[in-house]
Formats: structure tokens, sequence, C-alpha cells
């Protein structure tokens, strides 16, 4: 099964010099738990929700917060980014994906084209998607 079918398209990307306040603003206001990193819109890092909680001060907010803690914010995206990033192409098929997940013990793949553009995602939430509606599919017939 090829991956071009079961890709999520909703992608978000920020650059590399991107600030963590932005970063932070992004994944408040969206239910993504990673974001791509893009230089030229080349997928060359990619950050999620718990690299971004690791990177910034757990004072922020709080009556204990101090211009060291409100510093963090002003970090870039490329500080925190993952790097190299494990990416498949849409021909890969979904063991592909599983086989990445396992080996690298990971969340989420993005899919890229010849260009190294990203194009989609998948996460292991829709790999499990996916044989849950095989399971209920076939349980009909």
């Amino acid at each position: 099964m090829s991956l071009k079918k079961f890709l999520n398209p909703r992608l978000a990307a920020v650059e590399q010099d991107t600030s963590l306040a932005e970063v932070q603003r992004i994944f408040q206001a969206a239910p993504f738990h990673h974001l791509l990193v893009v230089e030229h819109k080349v997928l060359v890092g990619i950050i999620s929700d718990r690299d971004l909680f690791k990177a910034l001060s757990p004072n922020l907010g709080t009556a204990a917060e101090t211009r060291k803690d409100t510093a963090t914010l002003n970090k870039k995206a490329h500080q925190i980014m993952s790097r190299p990033v494990r990416s498949l192409h849409q021909k890969n098929d979904i063991y592909d994906a599983i086989d990445l997940f396992l080996k690298h013990k990971i969340s989420c793949v993005p899919i890229v084209d010849e260009y190294n553009h990203p194009i989609g995602m998948i996460s292991w939430r829709d790999i499990l998607a996916l044989l849950a509606a095989g399971k209920r599919k076939k349980e009909q017939h």
C-alpha cells in the first residue's frame, strides 16, 4: 500500500530562524504535534511539541518568571530541531513507515517529493486507524 494514498496533506512548517515564541504560538493554535522546518521549501528538520517543551523554561507564565526565562522564547527553530529528518517518499509503502517508527522510535514521518519538499505526514496513529478500518471492513463481509 503506497503512502500517497494515506498521507495527511495538512502540514505546518517554519523556517530555521523562526523564534520559539512563534513555534509555541503555532502549537497552541493548531492540533499539530510536529512542525516541519524548511529552508527554501526543502525539509531540513522537525520539531515536536515535546522538543519545544524541553527547550522552554518551566517558569514561563508563572510568578517566578525572569528575563532569562522569557529569553528562551527568542531561541530559533534550528537550535532545537531534530536532524537528520527520517522521511519517506510517497512511493514508499506503509511497511517502510512502520519500520521507521520501530527502528527510530519516532511518532510521525514526513513524506517528501523528489526534491525533498514536504507533501504530507503519516503518524503511527494514522497506521493504527488504517488497520482498524481494514478490520471493520473485513468483519462486515
